[in-house]
């Protein structure tokens, strides 16, 4: 399967993913500099514990403002959430997070109707997914949704302008995302308990899987369209 359209895609596929190495490298270092308990779990978590009922609510409005105005990636702040809280724990609040942020994300457009959704949204992805929700129905979202990589903040706000109930789509929702964040969040205990291989591999798969979810999006909404058709 081809992932990149072109060379020119495959350039800007690599300077993204080196500037990202780039930043997670310099955070690295500045971590390990300034903020050296962070690589000892146990020391972390003390410190968090600190702050009691507090610590998991900032996790959980990060997690669901991602899904709203989309400034980080999910699946850090689930990775962050496995590391401090473990699998479990780490899991729930991400979940609450993820559900809490669309469920904010549909509401709007519910409420607002297509001009906030076209003020929210970049204007190719709302030409490229524009009636998509509404074509392919609940199993196409479903399908849609367990991929990483996806768009599917985005598809939140969408599923806002369709007849919907709330609970229907946070029942997709719950479904499609949460095998990633499984994956992603125990990542994150295992990578705590100094498993780093296995953190390594998991993330790994989920930021191959990720790659290729985002540049072949297109044909993946195509074969979902048809399937639902």
């Amino acid at each position: 399967m081809q992932v990149f359209s072109s060379r020119s895609a495959l350039r800007r596929g690599l300077v993204r993913l080196s500037l990202l190495l780039a930043a997670l490298l310099a955070l690295y270092v500045g971590a390990r500099q300034y903020a050296p308990f962070i690589f000892d779990a146990e020391a972390l978590r003390e410190w968090i514990r600190q702050f009691g009922v507090f610590a998991p609510l900032v996790f959980i409005v990060i997690q669901a403002a991602q899904v709203v105005v989309a400034p980080i990636p999910g699946q850090i702040v689930a990775l962050a959430s496995g590391y401090v809280f473990g699998p479990v724990a780490g899991t729930v609040y991400s979940l609450v997070g993820v559900l809490l942020g669309s469920a904010v994300a549909f509401s709007l457009a519910s409420r607002f109707g297509r001009p906030v959704v076209e003020q929210l949204l970049h204007e190719d992805v709302l030409a490229r997914f524009d009636g998509f929700v509404d074509r392919v129905g609940l199993p196409g979202l479903l399908a849609f949704v367990i991929i990483p990589g996806l768009p599917d903040d985005a598809i939140c706000f969408l599923s806002g302008l369709t007849k919907w109930r709330l609970r229907t789509f946070l029942a997709i929702i719950t479904i499609g995302r949460l095998p990633a964040y499984v994956i992603t969040v125990y990542a994150g205990g295992e990578l705590a308990a100094g498993q780093v291989t296995t953190a390594g591999v998991l993330l790994a798969a989920v930021i191959v899987a990720s790659v290729i979810g985002y540049y072949k999006q297109d044909a993946i909404r195509t074969a979902i369209t048809r399937l639902g058709s």
